[in-house]
């Protein structure tokens, strides 16, 4: 068939390689010919969050309000070449639409006009390492967790081969940018599941994030001074992954009913924390170092195990980057729960199993939220490193393949 000769460039041609994407200069005119976009309003939707860059952004870029993670599968797995195409595309339409500017061939330019802090984050699941080309590259660390005996993981929020985490302080704005980066690659691969999540709009509620029990979320993180050792791959096993990081991806299921029937000092000795400024129990202040060590009458004052004592870490690895949405969906049918509700639990470090898997355990074995909670979802992603205008994602990982990105 003819293709059409319009404004847009065909998906086809990206796919196939054909296109060379880092010389392609298209504007916003060749999708809005003889249109003028209406000036947005400069005090909504401002920031800008450059995509290119040594890392992805969305990791240690400051949490948006809203945020979608898309677990994805190849069509076919081992065709390394449309591969390699997914990702030259997601590069070149991801750095136009952090830049307020519509993707390729983008059928609704009007959104894209803000660019709202969006960020957008590639990750790989493991099975993409089963393309022949690519085994020798797989990182030792990307697999699944191991089985914890407090999961009740549900196939629907289960691995996939590829993540896109789209971030946004506007659901237009986020919704816009997912519509375009998963329907340009609809013929290479198949979305398995969406997840959507929420914190406070900006200006609502300064400082750390509120989860839906109340509790102040995500407390503690690694100093940046310490991302080099923690957060970003040195590249020592794989070479090609240097600037890249690794994701653990949880859903967990928050049960407010029961959580709700509980009163403030339950809930205060299972999570460790005041709930009014997230202190700990032997603090004044968020920042405060807990003191598991201080007692009343004999009596620790924060409980051996309540939350923060079992995720405390032992041992400098065991840190990593928290970043937490919420999520509330309708109930599930059949279900006498007034609602579903829970936490995305996205963990940033460089080595999963040397940084997350142990705090993962201690809380496995025993952690007082675990009555009021139940991970339903898990997967781990390799996050790859930054891209640049003449290195699309993926770039290292193709060219250590011997193939071209």
């Amino acid at each position: 068939m003819t293709e059409q000769r319009t404004g847009r460039v065909s998906r086809r041609t990206l796919l196939a390689g054909g296109a060379g994407l880092a010389g392609i200069g298209i504007g916003a005119a060749a999708v809005g010919v003889g249109r003028e976009f209406s000036s947005p309003d400069p005090a909504a939707g401002s920031g800008l969050t450059p995509f290119y860059g040594t890392h992805q952004s969305g990791i240690v870029t400051p949490a948006q309000s809203h945020a979608q993670f898309v677990g994805l599968d190849l069509v076919d797995p081992t065709d390394v070449d449309t591969f390699a195409g997914v990702l030259r595309l997601w590069t070149q339409d991801a750095s136009r639409l952090t830049r307020a500017e519509p993707s390729l061939s983008d059928t609704e330019p009007e959104l894209a006009v803000l660019p709202c802090n969006l960020t957008v984050t590639v990750g790989l699941g493991d099975r993409v390492f089963r393309a022949p080309a690519l085994a020798p590259l797989r990182p030792s660390w990307l697999a699944p967790l191991p089985p914890f005996s407090i999961d009740r993981l549900d196939p629907r929020w289960g691995q996939t081969d590829l993540l896109l985490q789209i971030g946004a302080d506007d659901p237009v704005a986020l919704a816009h940018a997912t519509r375009m980066l998963t329907s340009s690659v609809r013929r290479s691969v198949r979305v398995r599941w969406v997840q959507r999540g929420f914190r406070n709009s900006p200006g609502m509620a300064p400082g750390t994030m509120r989860n839906l029990f109340g509790q102040v979320d995500g407390t503690v993180q690694p100093s940046p001074d310490d991302y080099g050792s923690l957060l970003w791959d040195d590249g020592r096993e794989q070479p090609w992954m240097a600037g890249g990081t690794s994701l653990v991806l949880r859903r967990i299921a928050m049960h407010m009913d029961t959580w709700e029937a509980l009163d403030r000092r339950g809930r205060e000795l299972s999570t460790g924390r005041t709930l009014d400024n997230g202190a700990p129990l032997t603090g004044r202040y968020e920042s405060d170092d807990p003191d598991f060590e201080a007692s009343r009458g004999g009596i620790p004052v924060i409980p051996p195990s309540s939350h923060i004592a079992r995720a405390h870490r032992r041992a400098p690895d065991e840190q990593f980057i928290r970043r937490g949405f919420n999520y509330d969906d309708p109930p599930e049918e059949g279900s006498a729960d007034t609602s579903n509700s829970g936490l995305i639990f996205a963990a940033y470090q460089r080595d999963p199993v040397k940084q997350y898997i142990p705090v993962q355990r201690r809380l496995d074995e025993h952690d007082d939220l675990n009555e009021w909670t139940t991970p339903i979802g898990s997967s781990v992603y390799a996050i790859l490193p930054g891209a640049a205008p003449s290195r699309p994602l993926g770039a290292s990982l193709l060219a250590a393949a011997g193939r071209s990105g």
